[in-house]
């Protein structure tokens, strides 16, 4: 995460820094990502990074802390998420909520779909972490007896995850498509956990 230095910045250097990040790691895997790159879209001196981040992996973590900020409140706001439905219904519901905000943000997919074949230690870190809010929904269904039991909850978000992402790297934004596979997949997994 930033040090206190680069909270005293002003709005406008951060979303520089921010933008600057962006641009490298959406077209960069991490683990060939470079500070130099950043910092020279960013147009800020390499010592003045290091004033406001430790390094690659703290400004990575901001920088996607922050498109999650801003994911999460285009779920939130969107009226079609229902939390009390079944994870797989909240799946397909924030995909579809998510969707289109994609779309307007290529590079943050593009971010994402580098992170998938990246494996170094940290981004593997990280994509487990992404996962945890899935695996909670699985295990809250568990307990709401719409789950079998002994499902696993963490292969089950290995699989929705799984599913997602591979639609997604085959069919991009054909909303159609995407939708449609990501619907018949999820039927799929939701007859084979249902504890009825």
């Amino acid at each position: 995460m930033p040090k206190d230095t680069f909270h005293n910045l002003s709005d406008d250097k951060k979303r520089k820094i921010f933008d600057a990040a962006v641009q490298e790691f959406s077209t960069r895997r991490f683990s060939e990502a470079s500070i130099n790159q950043i910092v020279k879209a960013a147009g800020i001196p390499r010592g003045s990074f290091y004033q406001y981040f430790s390094g690659k992996e703290d400004i990575f973590f901001y920088m996607f802390e922050e498109i999650l900020k801003e994911k999460r409140e285009v779920i939130r706001q969107s009226e079609s998420v229902d939390l009390d439905a079944d994870v797989f219904e909240i799946c397909i519901q924030a995909i579809k909520a998510s969707f289109e905000w994609g779309r307007l943000n290529p590079q943050y997919s593009q971010i994402g779909m580098l992170m998938e074949i990246d494996n170094s230690e940290f981004i593997t870190k990280l994509r487990a972490a992404s996962c945890e809010g899935l695996r909670k929904m699985i295990e809250r269904d568990k307990e709401r007896g719409l789950i079998k039991p002994e499902i696993d909850a963490d292969l089950v978000a290995d699989m929705i995850y799984a599913l997602s992402w591979k639609q997604y790297s085959l069919v991009g934004f054909n909303g159609d498509m995407f939708f449609k596979k990501i619907s018949d997949g999820l039927a799929i997994i939701k007859k084979g956990t249902a504890a009825v």
